[in-house]
């Protein structure tokens, strides 16, 4: 009954035709349609062969550095070949498929430098991906959650000072001091100057045109001059003058006028906070997608300092409940039946018993692009795996479009 049950979040199988490998697929909504099937919305996973000979090229280059980099056993050219047939590429393509044509699950990882890459031949139904492919830029890139592990990611800790001994190290190299609790001030006095710190931030909002438009109304523009960014600069300018009122007092309300601090929250207009909410449904947190496609006129500071100060306005509240109000009404998980019907294009050895698509029999001549496995062979008895390094995609002529029952 578990084998047969698939939940959002679970790699899995799809045929979409009996010459073809099945496609790999991650389940990422379970939608009912109106006439009462279940469709799965999926990302997309590709295979080698999917791409072009030049992106081709480019994994294997990759490949080869990470096992430079990974230090791996020393892998036979045959486990090379057949390791290809185990990488896949993500993509961010999405598509919606029938989940009647699930054929089964699988397992899929990102590789990281602690893996051995042997260890996906050990196990059936296991994959790996390193690399991001985009199906519309015809490209290949490195995934941003790769785990790096090494003395080049991790900072080295230094030892322990004993009980006496002093740190000789110059600290206004290490950092930059911006506040320093053991100031002369009370907290009493500390309070009083951030509210006149507010006060003066109000009054700059009533001065400026762009902020009386942005803030049309007292209340909004004292709830501007309160959030945070305000508050920042009033304690840098006490800590910049040495705690000194009287001088910080001057530097908020310089010759030119007050001080105006305004943070992304409040630079940015209403049409772009609407076109972040659509990329961030799109993209997620890919930031830099988000900016590339969407925002190519704000930095990528901008759009994080953004994205973390929405987080706390009513309107992200509201999306988030909206999303939780239709994650309730979809589909959590889908039982679907084993599939018994035979596929005349499985190859399969004469005699053995019907596989994951329900095969029933084997094509005579074909090859398994992956272990390059000849139901000829096997007919004449010759158990061990034929494989040629020279031939990259088939061996003796044969359809290089199928994967034998252990390659699905």
């Amino acid at each position: 009954m578990a084998a047969n049950m698939y939940r959002v979040g679970d790699y899995v199988y799809f045929e979409n035709s009996s010459s073809n490998p099945y496609l790999i697929r991650r389940i990422e909504e379970l939608n009912k349609t109106a006439n009462g099937n279940v469709e799965a919305k999926v990302v997309c996973l590709f295979r080698r062969r999917d791409i072009s000979g030049n992106l081709n090229t480019l994994a294997d280059s990759n490949a080869r550095e990470f096992e430079e980099e990974s230090k791996q056993p020393t892998l036979s050219e045959q486990q090379k070949h057949q390791l290809k047939h185990r990488e896949l590429f993500l993509s961010r393509q999405f598509e919606s498929l029938p989940a009647t044509h699930i054929r089964g699950k699988c397992n899929v990882t990102l590789l990281n430098e602690t893996d051995v890459l042997s260890g996906y031949l050990d196990k059936e139904d296991c994959f790996f991906y390193s690399l991001v492919f985009d199906p519309v830029q015809k490209t290949l890139l490195a995934d941003q959650g790769e785990i790096r592990v090494g003395s080049k990611y991790q900072a080295e800790i230094p030892d322990m000072l004993a009980e006496d001994e002093s740190d000789t190290r110059v600290q206004e190299k290490l950092e930059t001091k911006v506040w320093d609790p053991d100031n002369q001030l009370k907290d009493s006095q500390i309070d009083q100057f951030l509210v006149v710190a507010r006060a003066v931030g109000t009054f700059a909002r009533a001065l400026d045109c762009s902020s009386s438009i942005r803030q049309p109304s007292l209340h909004m523009s004292a709830a501007a001059a309160s959030r945070d960014i305000t508050l920042f600069h009033a304690m840098d300018t006490l800590q910049k003058n040495g705690y000194d009122l009287a001088k910080a007092m001057s530097t908020l309300v310089p010759q030119g006028g007050p001080v105006l601090c305004r943070d992304e929250m409040e630079e940015w207009s209403a049409s772009e906070a609407m076109l972040f909410e659509e990329a961030l449904e799109k993209y997620g947190k890919d930031f830099n997608d988000i900016r590339q496609d969407f925002l190519p006129w704000k930095s990528l500071a901008s759009v994080v300092q953004f994205y973390y100060m929405w987080k706390t306005t009513d309107r992200y509240i509201q999306q988030k409940r909206l999303k939780a109000a239709e994650a309730d009404s979809k589909l959590k998980q889908v039982y679907i039946p084993t599939y018994t019907k035979p596929n005349p294009n499985q190859i399969m050895v004469p005699g053995s018993k019907p596989g994951m698509n329900g095969a029933a029999g084997f094509q005579k001549g074909l090859s398994c692009e992956s272990c390059h496995m000849q139901t000829v062979c096997l007919m004449l008895d010759l158990l061990e795996e034929v494989w040629r390094p020279e031939d990259s995609h088939t061996t003796g002529g044969c359809s290089p479009r199928r994967l034998c029952k252990s390659h699905l």
